[in-house]
């Protein structure tokens, strides 16, 4: 079984506050999937997105009440190239409007720092070297 790509739904607020905030980071939307509803936030182009929905679309994909970014549902980890591009993400998404849920940490082999972005959704900022690994 293998996976063609994946697309990860989250509700948001604000779109142009979304919007606004990813671009700062540098990332890039699919147009193609986005409108006056949702945007289509580009993290591998042809194999990872985010869909970030506003509550009103958002809720009519499910009967389940939705998360208004006061609890946690779920963390997504993103790995980037190198300990420094962890930080450059991060150090940008708290000038940009995120908030600092918790301190980096280094487990030597993999570092990694968090944020939660204007909407409450956590994401973690991870490098990995397995050459590290001690076994």
């Amino acid at each position: 079984m293998k996976v063609k790509s994946i697309f990860v739904n989250l509700p948001i607020k604000d779109l142009k506050k979304t919007r606004a905030f990813w671009t700062n980071l540098g990332f890039t939307f699919n147009e193609q999937f986005s409108d006056d509803r949702a945007l289509c936030l580009v993290l591998n182009d042809g194999l990872i997105y985010v869909m970030l929905v506003t509550h009103e679309m958002f809720s009519t994909f499910t009967n389940r009440p939705i998360a208004d970014g006061t609890t946690t549902q779920v963390l997504t980890a993103i790995q980037v190239e190198s300990r420094e591009e962890v930080d450059r993400i991060v150090k940008l998404a708290i000038e940009n409007g995120a908030t600092r849920y918790r301190e980096s940490v280094d487990h030597g082999w993999m570092y990694y720092d968090c944020f939660a972005d204007p909407n409450g959704h956590q994401w973690e900022v991870m490098f990995t070297d397995p050459t590290q690994m001690q076994l």
